[in-house]
């Protein structure tokens, strides 16, 4: 049997996607290609349970012939928009789509009305599959880093070594998914160990104000206990490293502290604790750190109670209301304690 699976972006959801390839591999043993944007070709590429990989820069016509000669039995479409439904159109192959609940999550959204099933999305990504006999394996996510993109610690910076470091990821790709600085300020100046910033170029200079923020404030002690802050022991690396480097110091690390974004998933694929904060999205999306049955290593934050929230199901470049109190209000002090 030889099956496309469909998910075009982003980080997350591909790593989110890692379980219905391998019960397609393991559980049926069939033939399991993936089509993608170029971007995010690399995550699928190292995954052994993929046996081939397709990608296109902007239009799904680039590879539609190389498609249609592939004669595929069964397109799975994880991705169920436009785009994709002209994939299954072309192809002309049987095909199941998974079920974006899109209605359940405008009625949240604009009515505050919450009618979603409290169902992750990987298990909703599971069902697109269930016609074939495949079932969810109850081992968590994926992500395969090539063994030359394996980051050595102590090369970065001689004061790291595994498991002794916070990796404080700073990105998400709506500023409403983030926390002001401020706030990161706040929570940096109470982690007692070594912090590694992760992002883009798009986070750098973020990250050089926090680091020379967080530096400042090195000698200054800490309110609640003689010890002071460590924060001298900022890494910044910020816009340094690829996707596959930057997942390296997340599976080395002792905790990771993330905003709703993509490295939160593969903190989870590699089983580390995650303190998940939240600001306009709602774990109730079902797209929060998902770990192996019997383990749940996500402490959240978020403020609740908020009559404005969420107020989209991705993001704002700016708060719709003016307050930003879903971020402003974040409790830094308990955020930090988890760390």
């Amino acid at each position: 049997m030889k099956i496309l699976v469909l998910r075009f972006s982003s980080i997350g959801d591909i790593v989110l996607s890692s379980p219905v390839v391998r019960g397609l591999k393991r559980q049926l043993g069939a033939e399991v290609h993936f089509l993608t944007k170029r971007a995010f070709a690399q995550i699928a590429a190292p995954n052994p349970h993929i046996d081939r990989v397709f990608s296109f820069e902007k239009e799904v016509t680039e590879v539609m012939e190389e498609l249609k000669a592939e004669r595929y039995d069964w397109v799975i479409d994880l991705h169920h928009n436009l785009r994709s439904q002209r994939v299954k159109w072309a192809l002309g192959c049987p095909s199941r789509s998974f079920d974006k609940l899109n209605l359940e999550k405008w009625l949240l959204v604009n009515m505050g009305m919450d009618h979603l099933p409290d169902v992750h999305i990987v298990h909703r990504y599971m069902a697109t599959v269930a016609h074939l006999g495949v079932q969810y394996d109850g081992q968590g996510l994926d992500y395969f880093i090539p063994p030359d993109q394996e980051l050595n610690l102590t090369d970065l910076d001689s004061r790291l070594f595994k498991g002794n470091y916070v990796a404080f990821v700073l990105g998400a790709t709506y500023a409403t998914k983030r926390l002001p600085l401020e706030k990161m300020v706040e929570i940096g100046a109470r982690i007692c160990r070594p912090i590694v910033l992760l992002g883009g170029k798009a986070e750098a200079p973020v990250a050089q104000t926090l680091q020379e923020k967080l530096a400042a404030l090195s000698a200054v002690q800490r309110p609640e206990s003689d010890v002071l802050s460590p924060t001298s022991s900022i890494i910044n690396t910020c816009g340094q490293l690829n996707l596959h480097q930057s997942a390296s110091l997340v599976r080395q690390a002792a905790q990771v502290l993330t905003h709703d974004t993509g490295l939160m998933h593969i903190a989870a694929a590699f089983r580390k604790p995650v303190v998940s904060v939240w600001g306009n999205t709602v774990p109730q999306f079902g797209m929060y750190p998902f770990y192996p049955d019997g383990l749940d290593l996500d402490s959240r934050a978020e403020v609740k109670g908020l009559s404005c929230r969420p107020c989209s199901k991705i993001g704002y470049d700016r708060c719709p209301k003016g307050h930003f109190r879903c971020m402003q209000e974040q409790d830094v002090e308990r955020i930090a304690a988890l760390l």
